[in-house]
């Protein structure tokens, strides 16, 4: 008998509702058993969970593997162990790679090279026009075909209201999610962060909030009419909640995303031309991050993902309006949605926590991850949320280091991180 046997731990799984307790067994890769207490067997590892939680592993639907073409900012390997360091088991990487991912060939490929190189899985989001430049449909069964769980293009939205209907229709009829980075770059072109009092002060072009907000208004009123499921990535705006909710009321299939950098931080973190807290949607108001936790609170938003974008040191060395968009975010998290809940007036409780990592977005991509139930696969993460930690970038696996949090004291972290059955990553 060979396997794993975690023991005293706080079972949670949304998908079961379940809150309790007791002990999970691993067995050929799958979930053998749940109960209060068990019996180890003649060759089983056993590990000793008191005072962690057992949850299903993390799930993240938004990051940047960088591969193909960019893989000295990133690669399949070098995410894959950011991602397990952070309790991933899960993720989907999007296509705005060189080329991008607009191909059954190239799905197919990085589907493959995935397999053999990462100790995460990975699901492909393909793009959504061919070379998302915009302007024509791609092949939507062929890429389903090829293994694709959802369509995206990505931080280069379609601006056409026509070819994106198109493109809406041709997902649907596929039952391919339609993945939306939404920003009118009429309204943001030159912008290097949000547009208010610290923009001005800076001297630097500020994007209004609206650059989100007509695009999601747009994108919602489309998805009403050709019944595409639309999900919105990370939601950075008050008004963007606001619409969100009006829309989920009106029946459209909607879901969206927030990231934890946008619960956490405010345009404030740009105050010192620190261009590791330049991203896109930018950092806003305090209106605006308050705004997005009482979307959680409330249920409005559906899940939180990182929007894990690697860059490399030469790249974010450049002057803040020249330096790339994006953060790194695998690794930290955990630790930072647990920090933001501690700040709460009434923090959520962990179940809604391990929904809101793992198996919230595991629902709306489709993916065969986000519970404990027997039989499903052990992909489990242990996680000690009481640990406190420093983030220091030198220790990060990523191949890039660019998190604003460098510094940082975060809550929680992942002990031990399972996928198939297989240990992948224990904490040091």
């Amino acid at each position: 008998m060979t396997g794993y046997l975690l023991k005293h731990g706080r079972l949670l799984d949304p998908a079961q509702s379940l809150d309790m307790r007791g002990d999970l067994r691993m067995r050929e890769g799958r979930i053998a058993e749940i109960a209060p207490a068990l019996t180890p067997e003649a060759g089983e590892t056993v590990i000793d969970c008191t005072d962690c939680w057992i949850a299903p592993g993390l799930v993240d639907i938004h990051v940047h593997l960088r591969e193909p073409g960019q893989s000295y900012k990133e690669t399949l390997q070098t995410g894959g162990a950011a991602a397990v360091a952070g309790g991933f088991t899960s993720v989907c990487c999007m296509p705005n790679t060189d080329p991008p991912l607009d191909s059954p060939m190239l799905v197919r490929e990085i589907l493959e090279r995935a397999r053999r190189e990462s100790p995460c899985k990975v699901y492909v989001v393909a793009a959504l026009t061919q070379g998302m430049r915009g302007e024509a449909p791609c092949d939507y069964h062929a890429l389903k075909q090829a293994g694709a769980v959802a369509c995206s293009d990505d931080a280069f939205p379609v601006q056409s209201a026509e070819v994106m209907r198109r493109a809406m229709l041709g997902c649907a009829a596929y039952d391919l999610p339609v993945v939306t980075h939404c920003e009118d770059k009429t309204l943001s072109e030159g912008a290097s962060m949000h547009a208010g009092a610290i923009s001005a002060q800076l001297g630097l072009k500020g994007a209004p909030g609206s650059a989100e907000t007509v695009q999601i208004a747009r994108n919602a009123l489309l998805a009403q009419e050709t019944g595409c499921h639309l999900h919105i990535q990370h939601l950075s705006t008050a008004m963007g909640v606001e619409l969100i909710r009006f829309f989920k009321a009106q029946g459209v299939r909607i879901s969206c995303e927030v990231s934890p950098h946008h619960l956490l931080l405010t345009d404030a973190a740009c105050a010192e031309f620190d261009t590791d807290a330049k991203m896109n949607p930018p950092l806003r108001s305090e209106a605006d991050r308050a705004a997005l936790t009482q979307g959680v609170l409330q249920g409005v938003i559906d899940c939180i993902a990182t929007d894990h974008a690697p860059h490399a040191p030469f790249e974010k060395a450049q002057p803040f309006p020249a330096a790339p968009f994006g953060i790194l975010g695998l690794e930290t998290a955990l630790g930072c949605v647990l920090l933001w809940n501690s700040r709460l007036p009434n923090p959520l409780e962990p179940l809604q926590i391990v929904n809101l990592l793992s198996t919230a977005p595991a629902r709306l991509m489709g993916l065969l991850a986000g519970t404990l139930q027997v039989g499903a696969p052990a992909d489990i993460v242990v996680i000690d949320p009481n640990l406190r930690w420093r983030v220091n970038s030198a220790e990060l696996r990523s191949r890039s280091k660019n998190t604003p949090f460098k510094g940082w004291e975060l809550i929680g972290k992942a002990r031990s991180t399972f996928v198939d059955g297989v240990l992948v990553h224990t904490a040091e």
